[in-house]
């Protein structure tokens, strides 16, 4: 598409099917400058992102596009929408987490291949222990992180790379961004285009996989925005009316397989500190 002088490219995913060869579109980057009749081109695919090991030490957008650096030679693409395994390849067994926190392994042990949730307000530390977490559990733990910055600070951003890179695990991480000041439907595919990255590192190479995720309520502020940009009718608080199934979709693919997992901690924003919000 061209705007002004410039040539960009402006990724569509296709949301809805109006009839008459129209359909509703969700723009994955701004949309500043477009104007009525330019040319789009129909790919009939789906988002795709990079995986394998040419993703450690690279920052990603939700297109799979590098933000530090030169571009990578892609040998390989996931599609962003995948199904869960399936029941017979699910891991039952319980295994303790170790974060090397004292505090945590005591009072709440967690689970390997299990989802934490860090539920609180705003300003009360959530992104700092995430931040803690990656810097004890992912140096403990020697195998593959990937970090999903879901609708955050870009200083947040910035500072979690810069600790990273201190603590030696940046080139043991791939960090995928789509912060508050991308448009809604980049906030809500940028969770499915990291959880991908983490699931190639567990299904293809066979590794655990620690999955941060800052912050989940983003992904669902993402989903309101989106779901009236669509025109749905808005459930309780205002909400979408698919959220659960928005969250499902998500979740149901954090899982442990046969002998390996992705163990998933999650910032969870509460709005207003109100534990009756359906979103948290």
């Amino acid at each position: 598409i061209t705007i002004g002088d410039e040539t960009t490219t402006l990724t569509l995913e296709v949301a809805q099917h109006l009839g008459d060869d129209l359909v509703r579109a969700i723009a994955l980057k701004p949309t500043d400058g477009i104007v009525r009749g330019q040319e789009v081109i129909d790919t009939g695919l789906p988002i795709s992102v990079p995986v394998g090991d040419v993703t450690k030490g690279k920052v990603f957008n939700v297109l799979g596009e590098v933000l530090n650096g030169d571009a990578i030679e892609v040998s390989e693409r996931w599609p962003i929408h995948r199904t869960p395994p399936p029941f017979d390849q699910l891991e039952s067994k319980t295994q303790l987490f170790e974060t090397g926190i004292k505090s945590i392994d005591l009072l709440t042990p967690y689970v390997q291949g299990g989802k934490i949730g860090l539920f609180g307000g705003a300003g009360v530390g959530k992104t700092v222990l995430i931040q803690e977490m990656i810097q004890r559990v992912a140096q403990d733990h020697g195998g593959v992180s990937v970090f999903a910055g879901v609708g955050e600070r870009t200083r947040e951003g910035n500072d979690l790379i810069h600790e990273m890179e201190e603590a030696g695990v940046f080139d043991k991480t791939a960090l995928v961004f789509g912060q508050m000041d991308e448009p809604p439907g980049t906030r809500l595919r940028v969770a499915l285009s990291a959880l991908t990255m983490a699931e190639y590192f567990r299904d293809v190479q066979k590794q655990d996989v620690l999955l941060f995720i800052d912050n989940i309520f983003r992904f669902t502020q993402a989903g309101l925005e989106v779901s009236t940009l669509l025109g749905r009718m808005p459930s309780a608080v205002g909400y979408q009316p698919n959220l659960a199934d928005e969250m499902g979709l998500l979740q149901e693919r954090i899982t442990s397989t046969r002998g390996h997992s992705i163990t998933s901690l999650q910032a969870i924003y509460v709005p207003a500190d109100d534990y009756t919000d359906p979103a948290p």
